[in-house]
């Protein structure tokens, strides 16, 4: 008869790669320069611990720390090529190949019936949702995707290619008290600021609207440098990027309707407007 073995199973390294080989590389240019983690952390006004921590894979580096390393490594550019990937890690692994899409795209067309989307969101707002997420994410993961949640809304003011971007968020959206009503206040307050940008619109679709061709699910309908159109679809950590023609169309087809079904502009700003009210004087959301 033969005998088994139990095998241990090796604990998960939920360290991304590219921080990894950004942490071995930084450590062979110190090590070649001479000097300690100490030395190198204090020339570039750093402490020796987060040091350590980037060298070791555990934390990513900003990009003050890469201009930094880059400088008294004498890198030649090595590090500063590697910046996009190292940020780029920073958002859960699903969503990663589609932030490469939106961050050229020159048009962003989206509709939300669950929650005020991620580059409308205030941080109180995205902290509770990741506190939220279940499995429960580790501190440093919350913190991360919370950082690059956030570096993410400069979408909103970019320049060079301007940016067009359309919300479309269910009402609903608007009564539930993420994190509070002071959390919630706070992002209707937010909502409605970023609505007043020009290349910002934000409206809502009515709950009186009781049936549309959006309540299939959420979507994202990007336009890229190109001129090409992509459509993107998320749902319980999973995303998918369509781009056959047809199906892109009838998406296009789709949103075109929940536009013209939506409340305008000024009728949405004047609803948040209206519930953020309700939210300060402590009464509850009115219908």
């Amino acid at each position: 008869m033969g005998t088994s073995r139990l095998r241990s199973r090796a604990p998960k390294d939920d360290r991304p790669a590219i921080w990894v080989g950004y942490g071995k590389i930084v450590k062979l240019f110190r090590e070649r320069a001479g000097l300690t983690q100490e030395q190198f952390a204090e020339a570039i006004g750093y402490s020796s611990e987060q040091v350590g921590s980037v060298e070791q894979g555990r934390r990513p580096a900003k990009l003050n720390f890469t201009q930094g390393a880059e400088r008294t490594l004498n890198a030649g550019g090595v590090l500063d090529v590697l910046q996009e990937s190292v940020d780029l890690a920073r958002l859960p692994a699903f969503f990663q190949d589609f932030a490469l899409i939106e961050a050229n795209a020159v048009s962003r067309f989206a509709y939300d019936p669950l929650l005020v989307p991620g580059l409308l969101q205030t941080e109180a707002y995205a902290r509770t949702l990741l506190n939220a997420h279940f499995p429960p994410l580790a501190d440093r993961v919350i913190e991360e995707r919370l950082s690059a949640r956030l570096a993410r809304q400069d979408l909103l003011r970019r320049t060079q290619p301007p940016l067009v971007l359309v919300f479309i968020i269910e009402e609903a959206v608007l009564h539930r008290h993420v994190g509070g009503s002071d959390v919630m206040r706070e992002q209707l307050g937010y909502l409605r600021e970023c609505g007043s940008l020009r290349n910002v619109s934000v409206q809502v679709m009515p709950t009186a609207r009781c049936a549309h061709s959006g309540l299939n699910g959420p979507m994202v309908l990007l336009e890229t440098s190109d001129r090409r159109p992509l459509v993107y679809i998320e749902s319980q950590d999973i995303g998918t990027v369509v781009s056959d023609r047809e199906e892109v169309s009838e998406f296009w087809m789709r949103y075109g309707m929940l536009r013209s079904q939506a409340l305008g502009e000024e009728e949405s700003a004047h609803l948040i407007e209206r519930l953020a009210g309700d939210l300060c004087q402590g009464n509850s959301p009115s219908t």
